[in-house]
């Protein structure tokens, strides 16, 4: 169980592990801010404690992706200012609190469907405006795609079928990377022969075991 004691450590162990590095960092390479790192480690040491201790888990996740945020934002300006590559990680900072407020419908099928499409329209939003000279959007949306995909074939224990749905998955994924990267060579087929061995493999050991 953890107390009051603990936490109060935890706090004032942080602060002066920040300002010890913070001076070590203006004293040796001041032209280099590098203490914001292990800072960022720091903070979540004491906050960690206070919201289990609490149980505010909620309250945690949403200050927890504030401090991200702002850290990832900070990182951003300092080291390159010119690119906002820090709205990449938004989605699954933001993602975050916002799982833990819904509760129990997190784990529903709905929910699963409707974080993978906002996922997948996000990306594809940043894939227009920022860098539209190549479709980078395939990936993060192959992989998103797999949340729904998984609870729904496993919740109905259905799983040659996930096996012929996953295999027509990545099949379409290889594909489509093949095409997009590097259209004068077919190397798609190789992965795509491996790929089909595991519904075959599922349809010899199950299915047809259970009609003999």
């Amino acid at each position: 169980m953890i107390d009051k004691q603990q936490v109060g450590f935890a706090a004032v162990g942080s602060l002066m592990s920040i300002l010890f590095f913070m001076l070590v960092n203006f004293l040796t390479s001041p032209s280099e801010i590098w203490f914001i790192y292990p800072a960022f480690v720091l903070l979540f040491w004491p906050l960690s404690l206070a919201s289990v201790r609490k149980g505010y888990y909620r309250l945690y996740s949403l200050l927890g992706s504030l401090l991200v945020i702002v850290f990832v934002l900070t990182i951003n300006y300092m080291q390159s200012p010119e690119y906002p590559w820090f709205i990449y990680a938004l989605f699954p900072v933001i993602w975050w609190p916002i799982t833990m407020y819904s509760g129990c419908k997190a784990k529903t099928l709905t929910f699963a469907i409707i974080s993978s499409i906002s996922a997948i329209l996000y990306y594809t939003i940043l894939n227009a405006a920022i860098s539209p000279e190549y479709p980078w959007v395939i990936y993060p949306a192959f992989a998103v795609i797999w949340w729904p995909l998984v609870l729904y074939y496993t919740r109905n224990k259905q799983y040659y079928r996930f096996s012929i749905s996953a295999s027509a998955l990545m099949i379409a994924f290889f594909i489509t990377v093949n095409v997009v990267s590097s259209p004068d060579t077919i190397w798609a087929i190789y992965p795509i022969f491996a790929v089909l061995w595991w519904p075959l493999s599922m349809y010899y050991f199950q299915v047809k075991r259970i009609k003999n």
